[in-house]
């Protein structure tokens, strides 16, 4: 990759490459000045890179196999990363359908992008003090539970206080035709309108890994972008609800009043994860219901294991169509922020996350290699066979497989 690619790239980063995205800053460092380059690394011409940053860094990459980019990649990486920082909605959702791509070419281009747009960020928390300056939301509950009107609610109310609210809406993919119904930005109708908040439904492309992947670099690019309040929505209780609550600050469970046996409907799983529940619906004919749930979960969640030191879990009640209880909901959820803030909690959890989306990916992309290997294609339709006539058990299969795999991945490396 010449010169006259990275430039335009790395204009404007002023915090180190290893600290945003090592690997792709290694990358294109590497392709720069290689082992064998014996000229002086043109550091200025870098803005806050110097030979203490790229010490150290030039080892093998996994992003090597790169190509140099054309011209009109280079300009339309260069139009999406200026009219994202400068608050272009337009820009944002070009971004993101960049990386919801399957396309190997565009997924590379999407980490570029990110890469750009994550060294923004640090600079921008920098001169914050450290702090991050964006709180992530996560909000789940079972169908029925008035999600949709209830971030409509609290999103206006947001945006009228001066905030800036991005809604990443996780929805299911059909197993059958890979589409989703991505029918929240229909319910929010009066927040899709407002110019404070931008509402994105993020298909889930059929594997957990695909909402930890899609929403997680969806997440960075609405924080590029400006938004301070970046909430997350999925749909139903489920797996999925564990990944959403792996890549928010505060996980938030509704609760619908009349749901039947109250306690047993929800996974223990899904209560122990949850930093704030919040009892919906709570007016008119179902005001009694709500207030005895209430109760019930707030003695429910006093026999819980404690996950953090500074916050003990609350228990809510809300109405969206009167909007009581909106306000001291987000009060309650502002004490959270400052009190895992001020604890250390805010900051450990972020940086724990960082580890379990690393491995969600590795875990994606050793599947998919696995799945793609030669030796595995190849005896995969007739163990697939014996399996279905019940000639082998699918564990055999699967020992078979990975025998196959790891057989011929030695032969290789030995080679």
């Amino acid at each position: 990759m010449g010169s006259s690619v990275l430039f335009p790239l790395l204009h404007g980063l002023s915090s180190p490459l290893r600290t945003v995205t090592p690997t792709l800053g290694r990358c294109l460092l590497r392709q720069l000045h290689p082992p064998s380059c014996t000229r002086t690394p043109c550091t200025p011409s870098f803005p806050g890179l110097n030979s203490q940053h790229i010490r150290g860094m030039c080892v093998e990459s996994t992003l090597s196999h790169i190509k140099e980019l054309s011209p009109p990649e280079q300009r339309l990486l260069k139009k999406l990363y200026e009219g994202l920082i400068s608050g272009q909605r337009a820009s944002l959702a070009e971004s993101i359908t960049l990386v919801e791509t399957q396309h190997p070419r565009k997924k590379e281009l999407a980490q570029v992008l990110l890469q750009r747009v994550l060294a923004h960020r640090k600079e921008q928390e920098k001169q914050n003090g450290g702090k991050p300056l964006a709180f992530r939301v996560g909000l789940s509950g079972p169908p029925g539970a008035g999600k949709s009107t209830f971030i409509e609610v609290v999103g206006k109310m947001l945006t009228g206080q001066g905030h800036k609210v991005s809604v990443l809406a996780v929805d299911p993919s059909s197993c059958t035709t890979g589409g989703s119904l991505m029918g929240d930005k229909t319910r929010m109708t009066e927040l899709s309108r407002d110019m404070s908040a931008f509402i994105r439904p993020s298909p889930t492309s059929g594997t957990l890994g695909g909402v930890t992947r899609t929403t997680n670099e969806a997440i960075v690019l609405c924080e590029g972008g400006g938004y301070d309040i970046v909430l997350v929505e999925t749909v139903g209780v489920g797996q999925s609800e564990f990944a959403v609550a792996d890549m928010v600050d505060m996980f938030v469970l509704l609760i619908p009043p009349a749901g039947g046996d109250e306690l047993q409907g929800i996974k223990r799983g899904i209560i122990e994860k949850a930093d704030l529940v919040v009892v919906t619906k709570a007016d008119g004919d179902l005001l009694v219901p709500a207030r005895r749930i209430q109760a019930e979960y707030t003695s429910a969640l006093k026999l819980l294991r404690k996950k953090s030191k500074s916050w003990n879990p609350k228990v809510v009640r809300v109405s969206s169509q009167t909007g009581e209880g909106v306000a001291e909901l987000w009060g309650k959820m502002e004490a959270f922020r400052s009190a895992t803030l001020s604890g250390g909690d805010f900051q450990d959890r972020r940086r724990a996350q960082h580890k379990v989306w690393m491995w969600s990916l590795i875990q994606e992309n050793v599947l998919r290699h696995f799945q793609e290997h030669p030796a595995v294609r190849g005896e995969l339709p007739q163990l697939e066979d014996r399996v279905t006539r019940g000639a082998i058990s699918p564990g055999l299969a699967a020992d078979l497989l990975l025998k196959a795999f790891t057989s011929s991945s030695s032969s290789s490396s030995s080679q």
